[in-house]
């Protein structure tokens, strides 16, 4: 089995532009900037994988330039020698030198699990147990633009029949004045699609407890992460309070925060992200421990380029929790096609790419346009 072995991990820096900027609570974002990571083994196999967060270290306290340091630094000499499918004792050991910065170690596991399964001829969720659903519906999320801009670029999803659910960025401003906003554009799309909203933690319990009511009662379906993630208390109280699902995000990386979750009830719905648990199996633990205690997961999103989008899918499609559907938009925000070929939206959502790993090839040209000098 000397061909598992890893012999080379390279990393690469790019920068993606955008189709139009997304702007959250405090960050705002033209472009997007990708770390992938290849492990290559001795049999001329080679996986990748990525880490991105959403518009910088702002939301996770890691970057693409932190990441890189991480993995090759650190990472790197755990991998070199050792067989792919050493997955579990590798990830045990990558967590011996390295604690936290679950974006690094999610672009590492990622490329194993990709690696691993084109040894073996077979696709990634294979490796999660198989697919119980080869799509997920996509939930498109707009930003914190004022509420005509919002409407208008909701209304063109609509009409292209692919997005029937829109999650909205709030705080950014006063929160009256975003309250307002939100109402506006819930009335405007009454009827027509479903809104959520996510305040990415910008507000505190008094604030949450005060305003959430008059949004639950415009109509929208779920809050996403109204209060810091450390106040699981908070978020717990807010839950108990008004009539619609609260959503963890910031409050929910590890498995341990998925079960004291559970146990404070501070949570209806659990938004998992592969890129902010450390990869896929920490991911699958969090949906495992969520459909225990009957909580449905949403496959959230850190704008992910193809590559991450497919490791998320995987993880999503593998996972009978995986019940709220999807917020995997991030490649048709991104302005320029990183696959050789592209990943397929239509209607029924994203679909799962056929053949073995990830199912998808970076366009070595793209690569070399988009590289960071």
């Amino acid at each position: 089995m000397s061909e598992l072995r890893i012999d080379r991990v390279e990393t690469v820096i790019v920068d993606i532009p955008l189709r139009r900027p997304h702007r959250f609570a405090r960050a705002t974002m033209d472009a997007q900037p990708v770390l992938y990571v290849f492990v290559r083994t001795a049999g001329g196999v080679t996986g990748v994988g990525e880490g991105v967060v959403p518009g910088g270290p702002w939301w996770g306290g890691e970057s693409v330039e932190t990441m890189q340091l991480i993995v090759e630094r650190y990472l790197a000499p755990v991998l070199h020698g050792r067989r792919v499918d050493e997955l579990a004792a590798i990830l045990h050991d990558a967590s011996e030198v390295v604690a936290a910065n679950l974006f690094a170690k999610t672009a590492v596991e990622v490329a194993l699990h990709d690696a691993w399964a084109r040894h073996l001829g077979v696709p990634v969720h294979t490796l999660l147990g198989g697919a119980i659903r080869t799509s997920v519906p996509v939930t498109w999320a707009l930003g914190t633009e004022p509420a005509g801009a919002v409407v208008e670029e909701a209304l063109a999803k609509l009409d292209s029949g692919m997005h029937t659910s829109f999650k909205l960025k709030m705080g950014a401003l006063e929160p009256a004045q975003d309250v307002d906003r939100v109402v506006r554009i819930a009335e405007k799309l009454a009827g027509t699609a479903g809104v959520r909203v996510d305040l990415n933690a910008r507000w505190d319990r008094l604030t949450s407890l005060t305003h959430l009511p008059a949004v639950a009662a415009a109509g929208i379906e779920m809050v996403e992460q109204p209060v810091p993630a450390h106040d699981v208390e908070a978020l717990a109280a807010i839950s108990a309070a008004i009539p619609i699902p609260v959503m963890a995000d910031e409050s929910l990386r590890t498995p341990a925060d998925a079960l004291r979750l559970v146990i404070t009830r501070a949570a209806a719905l659990f938004a998992v992200k592969t890129t902010k648990s450390g990869g896929l199996r920490a991911t699958r633990a969090i949906a495992e421990v969520a459909a225990s205690a009957g909580i449905p997961c949403y496959a959230a999103t850190s704008i992910e380029s193809p590559v991450g989008t497919a490791a998320a899918l995987h993880a999503a499609c593998a996972s009978p929790a995986t019940g709220w559907g999807s917020e995997l938009f991030g490649p048709l925000l991104l302005a320029e096609e990183m696959l050789a070929d592209p990943l397929v939206y239509d209607n029924d959502g994203l679909h799962l790419p056929e053949g073995p790993g990830l199912g998808v090839e970076l366009d070595p040209a793209q690569i070399r346009a988009f590289r960071r000098k």
